[in-house]
């Protein structure tokens, strides 16, 4: 099990494939290994990295509070320790957090950026953005990793041929350890860098499906206030677009890279 220690946190990563590097970034409660559909194909061409955040899956889960600038620092150090220069970043919900802060504050380790059913602020502000976050604070101490799971593949997967998926989802969201996982909700609060968008200056595409939690229409808001990006929306697709809808998901990032590598 390859590790990297970084910012004092022992980080799980892996290594396909050969060419430029290409980071893809997970989201909350996920690892690595959601990434399954995208490593096979773009390590055909790619040098793809993928890696566990702190508190998640591999890694390290150490006490908080964590911050998405501390996830975006341990990612700048873990590229900066496998000795790459500038990558093609992709995350997705949380993950695309950690990119866009990635992008504000190491620009120049950042080739191009894929935001993936994510922004700038990933929840409501102030009093809002608490509330929401108390509210899954809620669930985990009610249902459990398990029952949380449950509740949020039935959205996630809602179709009956995505019943493989779902239970797949739900084995893996039980395994997240409920104090890391909590102390990984609580570092969206407060987090907003909507008034820097316009520093980034790399390719940027943003990704989002027609269902997600937050409506396409605050993804073309905030598209607008970036200087070099573009928006394209998948249809007939739900948050975990990766797993639910691969073959689209990959067509749209393949298609993108294909113009800036």
């Amino acid at each position: 099990m390859p590790k990297l220690r970084i910012n004092d946190t022992e980080l799980y990563y892996e290594i396909q494939g050969a060419g430029q590097p290409l980071v893809l970034i997970h989201g909350l409660g996920s690892s690595a290994r959601d990434w399954e559909f995208q490593v096979p194909e773009f390590s055909i061409k790619f040098q793809v990295v993928t890696f566990d955040l702190r508190g998640h899956g591999q890694s390290d889960k150490p006490p908080g509070p964590y911050s998405i600038p501390m996830f975006a620092a341990d990612t700048a150090g873990l590229l900066k320790a496998l000795k790459l220069e500038a990558a093609h970043i992709v995350g997705i919900s949380l993950g695309g957090g950690v990119a866009l802060q990635l992008a504000i504050d190491a620009p120049s380790l950042v080739k191009t950026l894929v935001i993936v059913n994510s922004g700038p602020a990933i929840v409501g502000i102030g009093d809002e953005g608490k509330k929401e976050i108390d509210s899954r604070v809620a669930l985990v101490e009610k249902m459990g990793m398990r029952g949380m799971g449950q509740a949020l593949a039935a959205r996630l997967f809602p179709k009956p041929e995505h019943a493989s998926l779902a239970a797949t989802f739900v084995e893996r969201w039980t395994e997240n350890d409920p104090r890391a996982y909590i102390d990984a909700l609580w570092s969206m609060v407060g987090w907003n860098v909507t008034d820097r968008l316009s520093s980034i200056r790399c390719p940027t595409l943003v990704v989002s499906a027609d269902q997600d939690y937050s409506p396409v229409a605050l993804k073309q808001a905030y598209v607008k206030l970036m200087p070099n990006a573009e928006l394209v929306v998948i249809p007939d697709s739900h948050h975990a677009v990766p797993l639910e809808q691969p073959q689209a998901f990959n067509a749209a990032i393949a298609q993108f890279l294909a113009k800036h590598t």
